[in-house]
């Protein structure tokens, strides 16, 4: 997963936070074991590029348009990747958009991704809202700065955009798209891209990027997406079904990326 953006600080809800930073001094040694499970996968990634920058896709699914795929043309790193989900797009959409760093995790490695603070198994209700501007952490703030994501565009619970820029005025050099098509029988089909362009002319920047992308990204986003499928169907299948009122429009939220 890449690094995110680094930008300001952000305030928002800080006793979650609070506690991922706190937590990581306690880290349980299961957490840790559950890291190191994930070594063989991370070591051997360079070798098996071509199968898993697409797991789980299609191949129409790889040549399909994803919004905001215009945003980093140059990426070196272009991984897409798919699983499907026996749940509907509503259901799914409420466990992505509580993801980041002490939020409700990433459902991966969480000794990597939250600082050693399992990842939540309940929506958690204030990060529901989510806002185009908003920042999703990848990481605990650093010297008062937060690495993170912005959410560039929406529309619920259909696709989001995240968008990365190194600076805050430079143009995005990763963005992270997701798409969630309704299938049959309360059925959905993830599917996610991630772009990253490694800026050669920033040698440390690109190396840890290159690092992060080529050997880290495959097993951190493979587990992501397996824990969003559990979470979701888990869920689903322990509440009564919910159908959006008739003609009620999910809220569509337009892009910023043009903006920066």
């Amino acid at each position: 997963m890449s690094p995110g953006r680094t930008t300001p600080g952000t305030t928002g809800e800080p006793s979650r936070r609070d506690e991922a930073t706190s937590d990581a001094r306690h880290v349980s040694a299961s957490v840790v074991v559950d890291a190191l499970t994930a070594v063989p996968t991370w070591a051997v990634s360079p070798l098996l590029r071509p199968w898993h920058m697409r797991w789980g896709a299609k191949t129409a699914e790889v040549l399909a348009a994803m919004p905001g795929d215009e945003v980093v043309p140059g990426a070196q790193f272009l991984a897409t990747r798919a699983i499907t989900i026996e749940a509907p797009p509503n259901e799914v959409w409420r466990w992505i958009v509580q993801l980041g760093y002490g939020r409700a995790g990433f459902y991966s490695y969480d000794l990597i991704d939250n600082g050693g603070r399992p990842s939540a198994d309940q929506i958690v209700e204030e990060y529901q809202q989510i806002r185009v501007g908003d920042l999703i952490p990848m990481f605990h703030e650093f010297h008062g700065l937060s690495i993170a994501y912005e959410v560039d565009s929406f529309d619920a619970p259909r696709w989001m955009l995240w968008v990365h820029r190194p600076h805050e005025h430079e143009r995005p050099d990763s963005t992270w798209s997701w798409r969630l098509t309704a299938l049959p029988r309360d059925g959905t089909r993830l599917i996610t891209r991630m772009k990253q362009d490694y800026r050669w002319w920033t040698p440390r920047l690109a190396a840890f990027n290159l690092v992060l992308m080529e050997f880290g990204d495959f097993a951190m986003e493979r587990r992501m997406l397996k824990g969003i499928k559990m979470r979701a169907e888990a869920a689903f299948r322990g509440r009564p079904h919910e159908r959006p009122a008739s003609g009620q429009r999910p809220p569509v939220e337009a892009a910023r990326h043009g903006s920066a």
